[in-house]
């Protein structure tokens, strides 16, 4: 039961962090509004960032702070000489508003480079590779009917993704190539680690979730299969938005450079299996 409770506990962390830790932003109503330049970051001295809570990107171990995407903003932001604050955020939707209404300076987690998404944002190079993945419980019997064997067993299945994943649009596409209606249930309170808990607790049956953090996830969950994927191999980056090109340049010209050090591969290594 620990190793369900973890995942679990880890939403309430990022809420607890967002709220303690961080300043607490006032709801409003979402407004578009100009990003600070990167001549503004310079000047205060400070990058913000939004990222999410997970095993990959962000998380507390202990009384320290871990993640892949942690680590990334912090070794940019000493390049630059700036301090970086990082606000976990477990809903793409508040972590989109933040990035739109001007809260936030860069959008840092695996953000899947997707066409519909290039209409809201510009995408750095790509950071990691990755897919999402068929979360479900490895099969009790032989003739385990909740086990699926083939995606063309989805007809007719619930399947439980996070609100606002990229996976929606793939569960689509995926019913129109099997001919069949596949079930699709957004979950808002929930990241992609408690649900993929939520499966091997047997509270839901199904749930798609990015490769890396299952794979980062399944070491603790034997019970697991996540062998069927339901996408290509994609890539993953950081956004900003639209009108912030000069940002987006140093970025990129740093993950470039950066990526050929061992620094980057070490990290790589420390978080993935890419």
């Amino acid at each position: 039961m620990k190793k369900y409770l973890k995942y679990g506990i880890m939403g309430v962390i990022a809420v607890a962090l967002s709220a303690i830790i961080f300043k607490p932003q006032p709801k409003q109503e979402v407004v578009e509004v100009s990003s600070r330049s990167y001549e503004e970051i310079v000047r205060s001295g400070i990058l913000r960032a939004v990222t999410e809570y997970n095993s990959i990107s962000f998380h507390v171990e202990e009384d320290t702070i871990n993640g892949l995407h942690y680590e990334l903003l912090h070794a940019f932001a000493k390049e630059k000489g700036l301090k970086v604050e990082i606000t976990p955020e477990m809903s793409m939707d508040k972590r989109m508003e933040g990035l739109n209404n001007g809260t936030y300076d860069i959008l840092a987690n695996d953000v899947l480079i997707s066409i519909d998404r290039k209409d809201s944002l510009l995408f750095t190079h790509p950071i990691l590779l990755g897919r999402q993945v068929l979360v479900q419980r490895k099969p009790e019997s032989e003739n385990d009917s909740i086990h699926i064997k083939s995606l063309l067993e989805l007809a007719n299945k619930t399947v439980h993704i996070v609100k606002g994943s990229p996976a929606k649009l793939r569960i689509h596409n995926l019913s129109n190539e099997i001919g069949d209606t596949i079930f699709i249930k957004e979950v808002e309170r929930y990241g992609q680690e408690q649900l993929i808990a939520m499966v091997a607790g047997k509270d839901i049956d199904y749930a798609i979730c990015d490769e890396n953090i299952a794979l980062a996830t399944i070491h603790n969950l034997p019970e697991l299969d996540i062998e069927k994927a339901v996408s290509f191999t994609q890539f993953y980056a950081w956004g900003v938005k639209k009108d912030n090109t000069v940002l987006l340049d140093s970025l990129n010209a740093w993950l470039d450079a950066y990526r050929l050090t061992t620094s980057f591969q070490e990290l790589i290594r420390k978080y993935t299996l890419n």
